[in-house]
């Protein structure tokens, strides 16, 4: 009897349900951290505006959430809170981006000179140990209470989160990319253009995370010692007046605005993590 050819085997069907197409993402799927996180906060809220109604916190010590939102609506009426908020946002987008601008390229320098770097690391270990608010008293005698010396306390506060974070990105190269980069004759701008840049970029964009909490403090501690206008002062008015409303009104304030650059800087960072240097040449 002859034996039957490979080619001759008829192939297997393949049933239906192997083919069938995913069925789309519902919407908790999609917005399930919003969802979940949406929930958590209405309960805590719920609890505390429950606890709050009972009489069992007193006013002199905490506040309620509706309280809270009573205070904002009248503060907001009377344009005290928007000037505040306007001022305290002008001192925290000033320092922050000029942090940022000196930061990222020095960031890529020191991690990408070894030399520069050795030479630069002992002030940059002592000044990242030393805490920035010990500096405060000297800032404002450089540039008073006005302005410029909240400014100058967001850019220490930014500094250092983004630059180490940049110097961290630019020395945790692939040795392996740089050595078949350097094996097909590349240059060093192409090099760095196409290696080093892309590879650093979700470090300097998590510096960037990392500043973000840090300015916020900058500002708000900056405005709590010498100022008298902003968010902080605000704070600091509120605690001595023993008006825990508003100074809760301010915390919050300060809490929303983080977790909104927070948002929009982790949108970017989904967006360029891609760019990384293990997609090349995919």
């Amino acid at each position: 009897m002859a034996i039957q050819s490979a080619s001759a085997v008829e192939p297997v069907a393949v049933p239906a349900s192997y083919h069938r197409v995913r069925p789309p993402p519902t919407l908790f799927q999609k917005h399930r951290a919003l969802i979940l996180g949406g929930i958590s906060v209405a309960v805590i809220l719920i609890l505390w505006e429950l606890i709050w109604q009972s009489g069992k916190i007193s006013p002199l010590f905490f506040s309620g959430p509706s309280a809270v939102a009573r205070r904002f609506v009248y503060e907001t009426q009377n344009g005290t809170l928007l000037s505040d908020v306007a001022y305290s946002g002008r001192n925290f987008v000033v320092g922050f981006g000029f942090a940022c601008l000196v930061a990222i390229p020095l960031g890529i320098l020191l991690g990408w000179y070894r030399n520069f770097r050795l030479l630069v690391d002992p002030f940059l270990n002592a000044f990242y140990a030393t805490p920035r608010i010990s500096f405060i008293p000297l800032i404002i005698i450089w540039f008073g209470i006005g302005m410029w010396s909240k400014v100058f306390i967001v850019f220490l506060a930014v500094l250092f989160p983004v630059l180490i974070n940049t110097i961290a990105g630019v020395k945790n190269l692939d040795p392996d990319l740089l050595k078949s980069a350097r094996a097909f004759c590349a240059l060093d701008r192409q090099i760095f253009m196409t290696i080093a840049l892309p590879s650093s970029v979700p470090f300097i964009l998590a510096g960037v995370r990392q500043g973000v909490a840090h300015g916020l403090i900058g500002v708000i501690v900056g405005e709590l010692f010498a100022g008298n206008e902003g968010i902080g002062f605000m704070i600091a008015y509120a605690g001595q007046t023993f008006a825990t409303d508003l100074l809760l009104c301010g915390v919050l304030i300060t809490a929303t605005a983080g977790i909104v650059i927070t948002l929009i800087i982790d949108r970017i960072q989904r967006h360029f993590s891609k760019w990384r240097t293990n997609d090349v040449g995919g």
